[in-house]
């Protein structure tokens, strides 16, 4: 492992007030809630079967998941910061200290571990109707038929990954929120960014209590290190995890 260098100093972020912080939070959560429940039966219709809803609500998702890709970006060019990986804190950790990256890129396995511990565990999600769950869906029948030697599906499914702990879910609230919150909320900021990310699970409200958790996590590592990598490669985790399991259904 390469020795940790010394890190520049960074141009503070533009700060949010309480209220732009929660319309932000508004303009990602809301669209995932109404595509879920109002969106997606609409268009699946009301006889359709568990495959169809399935498909309809991973592309309901992918899109809305999207959509808060385009918001970042929007709401960083508004800023005319030219500079996108730095406006979103998209470098490598720093530890308070002048240190960058090397070793310090060490901390993500115990945050990791942490994760995995968490959603193993300690399951905190409420019952949730089966229609709108991903997991239960893969362990069904319908779930597997549907998958095997289904790639366009399979593309569908890493594409909602990617923007879920990548390019939109994770660089929404780690990227482009946590930074800005620091006036708002002084040190208690990545706890309300936290909340915020648990809460934004409108889409499926049950798992709202175990991603508190999940996203305090994310939050945590991220304001520490001073890097939204560190938020992105927990969360990511997950999404390898379910990747490989279901490429293994597509190939059977």
């Amino acid at each position: 492992m390469a020795p940790s260098s010394v890190a520049p100093a960074a141009a503070p972020a533009r700060q949010y007030t309480p209220v732009a912080v929660l319309g932000i939070w508004l303009a990602a959560a809301l669209p995932m809630g109404v595509l879920a429940w109002i969106v997606v039966p609409a268009v699946a219709g009301p006889d359709a079967s568990p495959g169809r809803f399935a498909v309809c609500l991973i592309a309901a998702l992918t899109a809305g998941l999207i959509w808060q890709g385009v918001l970042v970006l929007i709401l960083v060019a508004g800023e005319g910061n030219g500079n996108i990986r730095a406006a979103l804190l998209l470098q490598p950790p720093t530890d308070g200290q002048g240190r960058r990256g090397g070793r310090l890129w060490l901390w993500l396995v115990p945050f990791m571990v942490a994760f995995v511990v968490v959603v193993q565990f300690f399951p905190f999600d409420l019952p949730g109707p089966v229609s709108h769950s991903f997991g239960p869906f893969l362990d069904s029948a319908d779930g597997r038929d549907l998958l095997r030697g289904n790639w366009p599906l399979f593309v569908l499914i890493v594409t909602m990954f990617v923007f879920n702990t990548v390019l939109g879910e994770e660089l929404l609230l780690r990227g482009l929120l946590l930074p800005r919150m620091r006036t708002a909320f002084g040190r208690w900021d990545w706890v309300v960014n936290g909340l915020l990310g648990g809460l934004y699970h409108l889409h499926q409200p049950w798992s709202i209590p175990s991603s508190i958790i999940n996203h305090s996590l994310f939050a945590y590592a991220s304001r520490r290190w001073q890097s939204t990598w560190m938020g992105i490669a927990i969360h990511s985790t997950q999404s390898v995890f379910f990747a490989v399991l279901i490429l293994v259904l597509v190939l059977r």
